[in-house]
């Protein structure tokens, strides 16, 4: 089985299912506009009726709000936009200086994003799936997982073996699924636990 290593984004310094109410829907989601295996966090706690947009909306607001707060705290300073996008509440902050907001590999975005989503369900009494971006680093690491995911199924499909990847977040993950997932003679599935878990690209039955 071929180990395979995520290249890290490397930011300038100036500028990651620990709520158990609201996880984040791994490789389903997920993050990740998340949906696959069973690690959802995102879609979390799952409810039992369906939201509607109005709803998400109203969520995407409660969190703009949150996250406000947190800036105003650490002064910092951001324009924040709230949305709806894919079914699912948004929330983006943009912004210089806003690396340490994201820390390393995202594991401070992931922590905000679940603060941001106990933040809605206290508020609301429904878990949210709401994705919380800083600075574009969701959108820029999606690319990056795009491409680690295509070298593995050309591996994959080189010479037939499994192809293991490196441990990854659950919006990671869920990245990598949804690449893997839209091309024909591969599959992909999970193994391991957090925070060691990761993904295996294998051909499919």
């Amino acid at each position: 089985m071929t180990e395979t290593s995520i290249p890290r984004t490397e930011q300038p310094v100036d500028e990651e299912e620990t709520a158990t109410l609201a996880v984040d829907g791994d490789d389903t989601e997920d993050d990740d506009t998340e949906a696959d295996d069973t690690d959802t966090a995102a879609s979390g706690a799952r409810s039992k009726k369906a939201v509607g947009e109005g709803d998400l909306f109203r969520q995407s607001e409660i969190a703009a709000d949150y996250v406000e707060g947190l800036l105003d705290i650490l002064d910092y300073d951001g324009d924040i936009d709230e949305l709806v996008a894919a079914g699912r509440p948004m929330v983006e902050v943009v912004g210089e200086r806003l690396q340490n907001l994201v820390g390393q590999r995202g594991a401070t975005l992931e922590a905000l994003q679940e603060l941001t989503r106990l933040a809605v369900f206290r508020q609301t009494g429904t878990p949210s799936r709401l994705l919380l971006d800083v600075g574009g680093y969701r959108a820029n690491r999606r690319k990056e997982l795009a491409a680690v995911a295509k070298n593995a199924v050309e591996k994959v499909k080189e010479y037939g073996e499994p192809v293991r990847l490196e441990a990854m977040s659950a919006f990671e993950r869920k990245c990598v699924h949804d690449v893997v997932n839209a091309m024909s003679g591969v599959a992909s599935e999970s193994e391991g636990v957090e925070p060691n878990r990761r993904i295996v690209v294998r051909p499919a039955d």
